[in-house]
């Protein structure tokens, strides 16, 4: 029998230990540093989207006849904050 799918194995095994270790410690991912807020549709080919950005948060406008425009928004995210509706 060849040594390489004992170790194969071992590894495995050790990956799953690893990874039943973290998930029983309460380790937690990082909070994403993007986030869409909201989108809405203007017209059938131009949306309005807020989006929040490490703490800030812009309007990108989209539409098919250009580029996107974006306008930071010079409120903070965490005094607008509020139960945010979040579209897709």
């Amino acid at each position: 029998m060849s040594r390489r799918p004992k170790v194969e194995l071992h590894a495995a095994i050790g990956g799953l230990a690893g990874w039943l270790l973290r998930r029983f410690r309460g380790e937690r991912r990082t909070a994403p540093r993007l986030a869409l807020l909201e989108r809405i549709t203007l017209a059938p080919r131009q949306t309005l989207a807020l989006v929040e950005a490490e703490g800030r948060r812009f309007l990108v406008a989209t539409s098919a006849d250009g580029s996107p425009a974006f306008c930071a928004l010079h409120v903070p995210a965490t005094a607008a904050r509020r139960s945010a509706r979040v579209s897709w």
